[in-house]
Parts: C-alpha cells; structure tokens; sequence
C-alpha cells in the first residue's frame, strides 16, 4: 500500500477529495500496522484478531479509492491500480483467516 502515499500527493485537495483522503491514509496505512502487530501476535486468537482488522481495512481502503476514482478523475488510472492491490490484500487475508478457522476445527 505505499503507492498509496505517491497517490495521495498527486491529487489535488479540496473540499470533496480532502476527507477522503484523510480517510484513505487512515486505513491504507492501518492495513500494514495491524500486519506487524500480527506477526507479533501472542496468541493464535491475537493473530486471528489482527488478520481479521487486516481485511477490514483492506476493504475499507477499496471503499475510499473507489470514491476518490470518481472525485479525482485525472487520477483514475492510479485509483485503480492501488484498488486492484487492496483488493488481492482483502483475497489474501480472507484466505488466511479460512486457513486459521480450518485448523480450529
């Protein structure tokens, strides 16, 4: 998600694009700050926890770019780009906590 951040300070800022850029950076960044804590986890439970809060960012991410696409039109390409990269994040943290799940059975 550090594209995210080249983004950021691409597009220009005004009433509609700054909250939700503020926003995006909230839970962009939140994406990998949870993934450290979760490789630091104490517990199975812990990891399950912070993977969890991983994909709920992930697609929380995808909401505010895809709002941002649709505020910022000369940066639709960029957009998607970094939309396309949460979206694989939310894939793979939704098969880890299957994985997670599976092994509890």
């Amino acid at each position: 998600m550090k594209e995210i951040i080249h983004l950021i300070r691409k597009i220009n800022k005004d009433i509609v694009t700054t909250p939700l850029l503020s926003q995006l950076v909230r839970s962009a960044t939140s994406i990998g700050a949870n993934y450290c804590e979760a490789n630091g986890a104490s517990s199975k439970k812990d990891f399950k926890n912070k993977i969890y809060i991983c994909k709920k960012e992930a697609k929380e991410t995808k909401y505010w770019l895809q709002l941002l696409g649709k505020a910022s039109s000369e940066n639709v390409e960029l957009c998607a780009k970094c939309l396309q990269e949460a979206h694989e994040l939310t894939m793979i943290f939704s098969k880890i906590i299957i994985t997670i799940e599976g092994r509890n059975s």
